[in-house]
């Protein structure tokens, strides 16, 4: 299956990404849509997601996303990328569902296929990584590589994380050889912090807590902390992936609260432990080793109900 043969003949092309776009999400999103644009200029395209992060800005063609679905629209052709379910599409899940025909590009491996066609391989790296493989690789500019980059090396943790393998190296290259600042790249969404963000790590780093001899460790951060070191929730990156590193942790697990006093919980693993199932049996979902979940109840509450179930599963 190739990128245009979904395209051909399409004149109205809707995109989106889940909720809270992270690299992945803004990157592949953001690389289809520099593709459309560029090698379909015939066709009217509009990508919609939520307001990316800062640091994604700079990726071509980002000052274009649609944040609004106030207009009703209906597509010849609709694209998912990098989301596991209708619902984690919000607002524009209702152009999904009207559109003529619908596509999905994923690699969670709670994803039931919701699409008309579907390219999902749970084994993948990034949703980057199954976007390189379905476009002409001659077609693929500097622009397109920077997204496609950059989806990459944040679901990878920079090539970390035991999702990448041989393949996500070798298409690296391929998109390092387009002339991007692959190291600017790293260092400028990766790497820096602000203040205020090194200062809230560092107080969830000192909040958290072990749990099953040192197994499982957790911390949280409330909407008075967030006020309190002037930070959002897409500030709070990187501290699930910190606490996953401590020596002996097998699960780290990291919560803050959204404004209706929900909590949006994530996980990471090390070892066998299956984050993806441990999260859909909260309702949500994700991957093997990196998932989450929406959870209601007290931060008590909370964690009691996750250490006991990583307690049952282990």
């Amino acid at each position: 299956m190739k990128l245009d043969v979904v395209l051909e003949g399409k004149k109205r092309i809707g995109l989106a990404g889940h909720v809270r776009p992270d690299g992945d999400c803004a990157g592949s999103t953001l690389a289809v849509y520099n593709y459309i644009k560029n090698y379909y200029p015939q066709a009217e395209v509009r990508l919609y997601l939520e307001p990316i992060p800062n640091i994604f800005k700079f990726l071509s063609r980002s000052e274009e996303i649609c944040n609004e679905c106030s207009e009703e629209e209906e597509f010849d052709l609709f694209i998912a990328l990098d989301c596991g379910d209708i619902q984690r599409l919000g607002k524009a899940a209702k152009y999904f569902e009207a559109a003529k025909h619908t596509f999905c590009i994923d690699h969670h491996v709670s994803n039931q296929a919701f699409a008309e066609e579907n390219y999902i391989f749970p084994e993948a790296s990034s949703t980057c990584e199954l976007v390189f493989e379905l476009m002409e690789k001659e077609k693929i500019t500097k622009e397109i590589a920077e997204c496609l980059y950059t989806g990459i090396v944040h679901d990878t943790g920079i090539f970390q994380y035991s999702c990448t393998s041989s393949k996500t190296m070798q298409i690296a290259g391929v998109l390092m050889d387009k002339g991007i600042d692959y190291t600017k790249i790293v260092d400028d969404t990766f790497n820096t912090k602000t203040y205020n963000q090194n200062r809230i790590m560092g107080q969830a780093l000192l909040d958290s807590r072990l749990y099953l001899d040192g197994r499982v460790i957790v911390s949280s951060v409330t909407q008075e902390q967030m006020k309190e070191f002037d930070v959002l929730p897409k500030h709070l990156e990187g501290i699930v992936s910190q606490l996953r590193v401590t020596k002996g942790v097998e699960v780290a697990v990291f919560f803050y609260e959204n404004e209706d006093h929900t909590y949006k919980v994530s996980l990471r693993v090390n070892g066998d432990f299956d984050a993806a199932a441990l999260a859909m049996h909260f309702g949500g979902g994700g991957h093997v080793k990196a998932a989450g979940c929406t959870m209601e109840g007290t931060r008590e509450e909370i964690i009691s109900e996750i250490v006991s179930e990583i307690q049952r599963r282990i």
